[in-house]
């Protein structure tokens, strides 16, 4: 009688993990999926953003109804097609992840905040096309807190498992990370033009330099402790597009292009140094 108690519970304690294992792979691919189609459904809006457009106007024809001297050119947007592509890797590997022998745990570690990052993303666009310009930028700044989150849940930075995982994984949100905090910084920008905002009289090229100069010193500290190259080159395509910006208008402000000059030679120098290590991460 009692070996057969014996097998008995030893039954019951294989069986429970089991159930609780199918049903965790289950909502994680559950997960996984929904991760993919919100980030369709980003695609998808941002396309039609300025397909249609939304509200008449492009996003980027939006960007030229304030005067901003931290905006770029057009053709800088265009990164937005590698990012994007960047990401779907992203979130198809995610899927495959839960498949792997040596799993990263990827989705689990994100959990629903991917999802969060796309209704962030779509409803930046909305509020940008809307031109409600403190809405938009109270979304963007909540865009970029997730994304902080996500980077952090992942480890991002850190060494990876294999060249896929560095690829698929981290070498999208840096990029997109990075992306968002240039963004920011010019929605702020466009915001605190909007409302014709000069404290103590300085003139918006000594604004404009101020934030070329925060830009230049978060990718140094960047390269500095993280080694993110990525997000200096970032940096670097944003500042080249603000020059092209700068010199195909009526005032050119040789100040700011300078500023520009010199902070994308310094941050240049600062990638040539830390790309050794880089490769080795």
């Amino acid at each position: 009688m009692k070996s057969t108690k014996k097998k008995v519970v030893s039954k019951k304690s294989i069986s429970a993990p089991i159930v609780k294992k199918t049903k965790k792979n289950f909502w994680l691919s559950f997960l996984a999926i929904l991760n993919i189609l919100a980030f369709i459904a980003v695609v998808v809006v941002n396309y039609l953003a300025n397909a249609l457009p939304i509200w008449w106007m492009s996003t980027w024809a939006l960007s030229d109804l304030y005067p901003n001297l931290f905006v770029p050119i057009g053709l800088t947007f265009s990164i937005w097609g590698l990012i994007y592509l960047l990401v779907f890797g992203f979130v198809i590997w995610q899927l495959v992840d839960l498949f792997r022998k040596k799993s990263l745990d990827i989705t689990k570690k994100i959990g629903i905040w991917f999802l969060l990052s796309c209704m962030a993303n779509v409803g930046w666009i909305f509020a940008w096309h809307y031109q409600n310009v403190l809405l938009s930028v109270i979304v963007m700044l909540l865009f970029l807190i997730i994304l902080i989150v996500i980077t952090k849940k992942l480890k991002i930075g850190e060494r990876l498992g294999s060249c896929a995982d560095k690829l698929l994984v981290q070498i999208p949100f840096s990029v997109y990370l990075w992306r968002i905090c240039v963004a920011t910084i010019a929605n702020i920008t466009t915001l605190l033009v909007t409302i014709w905002w000069n404290m103590r009289g300085m003139t918006d090229v000594f604004w404009t330099n101020l934030v070329i100069v925060v830009a230049a010193l978060l990718a140094l500290i960047s390269l500095w402790k993280k080694y993110d190259i990525v997000f200096a080159l970032v940096i670097i395509w944003a500042f080249i597009g603000i020059i092209l910006k700068r010199l195909g208008a009526e005032i050119i402000y040789p100040n700011i292009i300078w500023t520009l000059g010199i902070s994308i030679a310094i941050i240049t120098g600062g990638i040539w140094w830390r790309l050794p290590e880089w490769k080795k991460r």
